[in-house]
C-alpha cells in the first residue's frame, strides 16, 4: 500500500497549482492551517538551493474532531499534509497523505471509517486538480 495519493499537472505554473489545490481542498471541507515553503526555508536556514516544494497542512474540522474524540493522540498525525512540488520546470506533482496507510499503526477500529472518508475526500481533491 502506498502512503500517498498523487497526480501530475501540466500547463500550469507553480503558484497557480497551489491556488488550485487550495480551492479544491475547500470544496471538500478542508482549510489550509499551515503552509511550509521548503525552497525558501532551506535557502534561509542552510543556504541550499532547492526546487519549488510547498507543504500544505490541510484540516477538515468535523473529521478532525471525530478523530480526536476516537483517539486523543491522533493529533500527532494531524493535519493531513498535501504537497505541491516542481522538481523540473513545468512538471508539477501534487501528493496527499493516505490516511488509511498512516492509521494502520493505530489499533482503534473507530478510526477505520473516518480514515476511509478522509481518503475519499483527498482522492477527490487530487483527481479534481488534474
Amino acid at each position: 500500500m502506498s502512503y500517498y495519493i498523487e497526480t501530475k499537472l501540466h500547463n500550469i505554473n507553480f503558484e497557480d497549482a497551489i491556488e488550485k489545490v487550495t480551492d479544491e481542498l475547500k470544496k471538500e471541507g478542508f482549510g489550509v492551517l499551515t503552509e511550509i515553503d521548503l525552497k525558501t526555508t532551506l535557502k534561509k536556514k542552510l543556504d541550499v538551493d532547492f526546487y519549488n516544494y510547498r507543504i500544505l497542512g490541510a484540516c477538515n474540522p468535523p473529521y478532525a474532531h471525530k478523530a480526536l474524540m476516537a483517539e486523543n493522540k491522533i493529533g500527532t498525525m494531524l493535519p493531513c499534509n498535501v504537497i505541491v512540488q516542481e522538481r523540473n520546470p513545468g512538471e508539477i506533482e501534487v501528493s496527499a497523505v493516505d490516511p488509511i496507510a498512516s492509521m494502520q499503526a493505530i489499533e482503534n477500529p473507530d478510526l477505520g471509517q473516518l480514515a476511509q472518508e478522509i481518503r475519499d475526500k483527498l482522492k477527490t481533491v487530487i483527481e479534481a486538480v488534474q
